[in-house]
C-alpha cells in the first residue's frame, strides 16, 4: 500500500497530537520538580494547536491510508466538540490535582493521549482502526481513574473500569471477528455495499449476533443499560477531575463512534438493530430518571444523570434517519457544555479546602455564593429540559427525529422519563434556594472555574437567541454520512 501526501494531511491534526503527547512526557521528565504545572499548560497548547490545525484542514475530506481513516464533516464536528471538551477539563483539573494528591506530570499527558485516541475512533473507517482508537483511549482512562494510588476509592474505580472494560472489549471484539467471517471484509464502506446487497432479505444469523456484540461492545462505552453498571461507581470513586473528563469529551466520543458504526456500515440492518437501540434508549431513559431520585452524593448523581442523557440521545439514533443524527449532534453538543459547567461548580464545592461530594453541602448556596448558585441552577434547568434554555431545545431535536420515524411510542417515553427526571434537577434547587446554609463554601473560586462556569452558562441561557449555527453545522455533519 502507498500512502500519499493527502493521506498525511487528512491525519496532521492526530500526527501532531500524537508527537505533542510524546513531547509533554520528555518535558515531564527533564523537568526537575515532578509537578502537574510541567505539562498542564503545555497539554492544553497542544490540543489548541491540534484544534487550529484541524478547522484550517476542514475543507480536506476523503479516506486514508485506505480506508483505515475517515475525515468527513462529521468527524471535523465531533472533534471540534472532543478537543473542546478535553482542554477545559484539563484547565479544570489544575487546582484539583494540585491540592488533591495528584500533582503529576503524567495526569496531563495521559488525558492528551485519551484524546488521541478519541480523535480516531470517531474517523474509524475500519472496524480494526475503531478497535485500536477506542483501545487507545480506553488504556489512558483506566490509569487515570486510579491515579490517586493513596487513595482506596480511586483504586477500586481504576480496578473496575479496568476488569469491566476489558470484558465489554473482548465483546467488542468477538462481534467484529463474526461480521468479519460473514461478511468477509473490516472496511466499513465494503460492509455497507455487502449487506445493501442482501436488501430485502434477512441477513444471516452470525451477522445478527456479531451486530449484537458490537452494539454491546459500544452501550458499554456510552453507559447505556443494560452496560452501565460501571459508571455510578466509577464516576464517585475517581478523583473529581477525573469524573468532568468522563462525562465530557469521552461520552461525546463514544456517542459518535456509535453513530458512525450504525449509520455506516450497518445502514441497510436498519430494522434489526432499531429494535435494539429502542429497548436501549427506554431502559436508559427510565433508569436514569428513577436512580438518581435516591442519591445523596453529586458525583453519583451525575453518573445516573448521564446514563439518562445517553438514552435521550439514542432517541435520535434509533430513528436511523439524517434529521435523527442531526439531532444526536445537537443533543451531544449542549449535554457538553452544560456538564462542563456543572463539574466546574463541583469541584468548586470546598469547605477550608476539603472537597465536599454531598448534596446536602449546597443547601442555602444562594446566600453564600449567589453567582454559584444561579450558574448551577440554569445548568439543572438545561438538564430537565426547562424552556427555554438550550437542554430543552437538545431533546426537542431528538424526539421530533423520533416522531418523524414513526417512533411514537419512544418519543413519549422521551418525555414522561423528562418529567420524572425533572425531580432530582429541582431538588438541587430547592436546596441551594430555599433551604439554610450548612456548609460555606470556600470564597473565591478558582479562576478557571469562575471563567468556564460563567461562558458555559451564558451559552446554555442565551442559545434560544443564536440557535442557527449549531443547528445548520449539525445539519451539515449529518449530511455528510448520509451521500446522495
Amino acid at each position: 500500500m502507498i500512502f500519499t501526501s493527502q493521506d498525511y494531511l487528512l491525519v496532521l491534526p492526530e500526527i501532531f497530537l500524537a508527537i505533542a503527547a510524546m513531547g509533554l512526557l520528555m518535558l515531564g521528565v527533564f523537568q526537575k520538580r515532578d509537578h502537574v504545572g510541567a505539562t498542564l499548560w503545555p497539554a492544553v497548547a497542544s490540543l489548541a494547536v491540534a484544534l487550529a490545525l484541524l478547522l484550517g484542514g476542514s475543507g480536506f475530506t476523503g479516506e486514508a491510508f485506505g480506508g483505515l481513516f475517515v475525515q468527513d464533516a462529521f468527524s471535523v464536528f465531533m472533534k471540534v466538540l472532543v478537543l473542546t471538551g478535553a482542554g477545559a477539563a484539563i484547565i479544570l483539573s489544575q487546582r484539583y490535582a494540585r491540592e488533591q494528591g495528584m500533582d503529576r506530570f503524567e495526569f496531563p499527558v495521559l488525558l492528551v493521549l485519551a484524546t488521541l485516541g478519541m480523535m480516531m475512533m470517531i474517523s474509524a473507517g475500519n472496524l480494526i482502526s475503531l478497535y485500536v482508537g477506542l483501545e487507545l483511549q480506553s488504556l489512558a482512562l483506566y490509569v487515570v481513574a486510579a491515579f490517586r494510588r493513596d487513595s482506596q476509592r480511586s483504586t477500586e474505580a481504576g480496578l473496575k473500569y479496568f476488569i469491566l472494560g476489558a470484558i465489554s472489549s473482548g465483546m467488542l471484539l468477538y462481534g467484529c471477528s463474526l461480521i468479519y467471517g460473514f461478511a468477509g471484509t473490516v472496511e466499513f464502506a465494503r460492509l455497507a455495499e455487502v449487506f445493501a446487497g442482501h436488501a430485502g432479505s434477512d441477513p444471516s444469523l452470525g451477522v445478527i449476533f456479531g451486530l449484537v456484540f458490537v452494539i454491546a461492545g459500544l452501550a458499554f462505552k456510552v453507559s447505556a443499560v443494560p452496560f452501565h453498571m460501571w459508571t455510578p461507581d466509577v464516576y464517585e470513586g475517581s478523583p473529581t477531575a477525573v469524573t468532568a473528563f468522563f462525562a465530557t469529551a469521552p461520552k461525546v466520543a463514544a456517542m459518535a463512534l456509535f453513530v458512525r458504526v450504525m449509520v455506516g456500515p450497518f445502514a441497510d440492518l436498519l430494522s434489526e438493530w432499531q429494535q435494539i437501540l429502542f429497548f436501549i434508549s427506554v431502559t436508559s431513559m427510565a433508569l436514569g430518571a428513577l436512580a438518581a431520585i435516591q442519591q445523596t452524593n453529586i458525583k453519583r448523581l451525575m453518573a445516573y444523570s448521564s446514563i439518562g442523557h445517553v438514552g435521550y440521545a439514542l432517541v435520535g439514533l434509533s430513528a436511523g434517519t439524517e434529521q435523527g443524527v442531526q439531532g444526536v449532534i445537537i443533543y451531544m453538543s449542549i449535554y457538553l457544555v452544560m456538564n462542563l459547567g456543572t463539574f466546574a461548580c463541583i469541584l468548586s464545592m470546598r469547605n477550608q479546602g476539603r472537597m465536599l461530594e454531598g448534596i446536602d453541602d449546597l443547601r442555602g448556596l444562594s446566600k453564600t455564593n449567589p453567582l454559584m448558585a444561579a450558574a448551577l441552577a440554569i445548568f439543572m434547568f438545561s438538564m430537565a429540559g426547562i424552556p427555554p434554555l438550550a437542554g430543552f431545545f437538545g431533546k426537542l431535536y431528538v424526539f421530533l427525529a423520533a416522531v418523524e420515524a414513526g417512533l411514537y411510542t419512544l418519543a413519549v417515553i422521551g418525555v414522561l422519563a423528562s418529567v420524572v427526571g425533572a425531580f432530582y434537577y429541582l431538588r438541587i434547587i430547592k436546596l441551594m434556594y430555599f433551604d439554610e446554609p450548612v456548609e460555606t463554601l470556600d470564597s473565591p473560586l478558582g479562576l478557571s472555574a469562575a471563567g468556564i462556569m460563567g461562558v458555559t452558562a451564558v451559552a446554555i441561557l442565551l442559545f434560544f437567541l443564536v440557535p442557527g449555527p449549531l443547528v445548520e453545522t449539525a445539519g451539515a455533519a449529518a449530511a455528510s454520512l448520509f451521500p446522495g
